[in-house]
């Protein structure tokens, strides 16, 4: 009995510890689990191999593949800026009304309390103004209306007027190089209906593009993007300018250039204006866009499609790459920003070997002009040292790749073309030279057939 009394304490000390180790193994469990967790994270299989969709970089047993997400930086604010805005926030100071008497009715003092909160408000509406705040009245919402006086500016700014008068200076060019006798009637008519050709096109163009318009600079103040007029009102501008005006080149000049006309409304609203956010083929399709205007003044004066009208439509071609070029080089961000696919923001070596290459295109095409019977074989020597200078900027543009040298370039080809047309027209061979060139032609084959003859 005394040895049984003996050894139960220490089977119960035994059962204790037995015990108190089954409760701490289960306490333990979750820590074994989280490690075995981490254990089989870091070598052996993570989760990220079950998503498939995603198909993410994981860490393997031998580290043969690793994680390649970069952690990202804290934005560092520097101290003076907090100094400011500290500064900013200490100078907004609340005033406090004082407490009014104990003996005035409730409605009194409420009634001077409020018209002081009103008071103190405006005080400190007037006075405290935090930098950077715009009134209230700016942050709002605003009708604009269309009145009589601003439209005829609006309509000018739908119609890009600028780039309107150019292309009818353009088609000007074209008429007045054309070998045959000059028709006041036949030159206002075509250089009208060439105008409101234009003018529909453009307005066509800011139509489909007022979305991305609004986050570029250089277009967000736009008609149609500040909404100064609305979009049924420019496509009945549009309308109103197109259908007359290809009726009129039609009608009023010839076929051939009331097609020429239509077919370059097309090619600018339908296919450049989608290819700007596709492809950098847009840069060529403008161009063509550019070289037609030409070739309409050519066939409005002539009813013909000769060469001297491709070679004025080539030199318009060429010019338009090292105008346009350079003028998007310095816009990069803008068309970026506004999702346009442009050669200056996806391939920039090509832009400017682009660029170059046709300024040297245009001293070929200047030798062309007199072997085409066009000109005299003075005006490629005239027209030699406006085209190797701009040449030489392009070259400039082309090994520099800077603002400063597609500034210089942009601004040159702004003088240039004008420069080459007039020099181009003062060198024209005139139509008397040609006439007796034809009729000596025509004695010598007469001539000939007389010798023939027995």
């Amino acid at each position: 009995m005394s040895a049984a009394h003996r050894c139960r304490p220490p089977r119960a000390l035994a059962g204790l510890f037995v015990w108190r180790l089954r409760n701490a193994g289960v306490r333990q469990i979750p820590y074994r689990f989280v490690h075995i967790y981490h254990i089989a994270n870091a070598r052996l299989i993570t989760f990220q191999y079950f998503n498939f969709l995603k198909r993410m970089y994981v860490t393997q047993y031998n580290e043969d593949l690793s994680q390649r997400a970069k952690p990202k930086s804290d934005s560092i604010v520097s101290p003076f800026h907090e100094l400011q805005q500290l500064d900013q926030e200490k100078k907004v100071v609340h005033k406090i009304s004082p407490v009014s008497p104990v003996h005035q009715s409730w409605s009194e003092t409420s009634s001077r309390n409020e018209l002081r909160e009103m008071k103190s408000a405006a005080e400190t509406e007037d006075s405290v103004i935090p930098v950077g705040a715009e009134s209230k009245e700016d942050r709002q919402w605003k009708e604009m209306k269309l009145q009589l006086d601003d439209l005829p500016g609006i309509l000018a700014r739908l119609s890009k007027i600028k780039l309107t008068a150019l292309v009818v200076s353009t088609a000007s060019a074209g008429f007045a190089m054309a070998p045959v006798p000059f028709e006041l009637t036949c030159f206002l008519l075509a250089s009208l209906g060439t105008g409101l050709a234009s003018c529909a096109a453009n307005s066509i163009n800011q139509f489909f593009e007022v979305p991305f318009d609004s986050n570029m600079n250089r277009t967000k103040n736009r008609p149609l993007v500040r909404g100064q007029i609305s979009p049924l009102l420019t496509v009945c501008f549009a309308a109103s300018c197109g259908v007359p005006g290809i009726a009129l080149l039609t009608l009023g000049v010839n076929p051939l250039t009331g097609a020429l006309g239509a077919f370059n409304i097309f090619l600018y609203t339908c296919c450049y204006t989608p290819l700007k956010r596709m492809s950098i083929a847009n840069t060529w399709v403008g161009a063509v866009v550019g070289a037609i205007p030409p070739i309409m003044g050519w066939t409005a004066a002539t009813g013909s499609l000769d060469a001297g009208a491709l070679l004025l439509g080539g030199i318009l071609y060429s010019w338009q790459f090292p105008h346009f070029n350079a003028l998007s080089w310095g816009l990069r961000e803008d068309y970026s920003r506004g999702g346009y696919c442009m050669m200056s923001v996806t391939h920039p070596g090509l832009c400017r070997r682009v660029a170059l290459r046709h300024c040297l295109a245009l001293i070929g095409l200047s030798t062309v002009a007199p072997v085409l019977d066009i000109t005299t074989w003075t005006f490629p020597v005239i027209s030699l040292p406006i085209n190797l200078y701009i040449s030489y900027l392009g070259f400039r543009f082309y090994r520099d790749a800077d603002r400063s040298s597609s500034r210089k370039l942009f601004f040159c080809s702004l003088w240039h073309l004008p420069m080459l047309l007039l020099v181009m027209f003062t060198c024209k061979k005139s139509v008397l030279e040609k006439e007796d060139k034809g009729d000596l032609l025509g004695r010598s084959r007469e001539r000939a057939v007389e010798i023939r003859l027995p």
